[in-house]
């Protein structure tokens, strides 16, 4: 079975960042308000979602920025608390404003990405590593935020074993925690938030009902296999394991003419994919 799948024609060449970009487009749902994370993939998605499923989604930003509606296709993405991103927004606030609505519980989705995520959904955007090999990072910003307050968080990272792992070196940004039975409740978190999807290149992810992360479906251009050997711990894998859908000409046309123009987010580390016969292949450079 196809999973996502939308009218138009189907794409014979894109990359894997364009697929991952365009697979949470259509996650996007019309009416629903979205806090999202500054910067790359997150904010392309929604703004895809919008100019072609979801007209009357509205976003805010993770510094505070209400519904804007970015001078595109200028840079709109990659900084915040700046004037082109917020163009045209009903308010500007602050990432406290954005906070303050989403404990109020308005925002029903948090769109995020990280370094590592681990099998309970928990984020670092920290640290990476220990002692001597420790590495820092910008840390996550408002996503603790997002993470603590939507209820549905979207992660948006990459397949890769490193990311992927049984246990993240700090938790940034909290998931279903040590997965026990009101762990977020105990730790003060609104109840019935959480971890809801996790969307790779190559994969999209859900929670089970004992809050481990479950492979539901994968790209057409890897197997299973591919997937969960990216996966420093495996995840749980789901009875049926579904196909995602490619995209389509017109979503690429609106990503590549409108949005990203410069190759901001689509271009950095994203390999190709080509229509070969009636199957997509990834091309691996060998």
């Amino acid at each position: 079975m196809t999973m996502l799948e939308v009218e138009g024609t189907k794409a014979s060449s894109f990359n894997e960042r364009e697929f991952q970009i365009t697979t949470v487009a259509r996650m996007i749902e019309d009416g629903r308000s979205y806090w999202v994370t500054g910067g790359g993939t997150p904010i392309f998605a929604i703004l895809l979602g919008q100019r072609r499923y979801a007209p009357n989604a509205q976003y805010i930003t993770e510094d505070g920025v209400i519904a804007p509606e970015p001078m595109l296709p200028f840079e709109p993405i990659m900084t915040m608390v700046a004037s082109r991103p917020s163009y045209r927004a009903l308010a500007w606030g602050t990432m406290n404003t954005a906070g303050n609505h989403a404990q109020l519980g308005y925002m029903d989705y948090g769109i995020l990405n990280g370094l590592q995520v681990d099998r309970y959904g928990n984020i670092n955007s920290t640290l990476i590593g220990s002692g001597k090999e420790m590495r820092h990072f910008g840390g996550p910003g408002g996503a603790d935020s997002i993470a603590a307050n939507c209820w549905r968080i979207i992660l948006m990272t990459d397949q890769e074993k490193r990311k992927f792992v049984e246990r993240v070196d700090f938790i940034s940004s909290a998931g279903f925690l040590d997965g026990t039975p009101n762990a977020r409740e105990r730790a003060g978190l609104p109840r019935g938030t959480g971890p809801w999807r996790v969307v790779t290149p190559w994969a999209m992810y859900d929670f089970d009902d004992e809050r481990r992360m479950r492979l539901i479906a994968i790209a057409p251009y890897v197997t299973v296999e591919e997937v969960l050997a990216e996966c420093e711990y495996p995840p749980q894998v789901a009875e049926q394991v579904e196909t995602l859908a490619v995209p389509t000409e017109e979503e690429l046309e609106v990503l590549r003419s409108q949005l990203d123009v410069q190759g901001q987010a689509t271009g950095v580390r994203s390999g190709w994919v080509t229509l070969e016969g009636d199957k997509y292949v990834r091309q691996t450079g060998d």
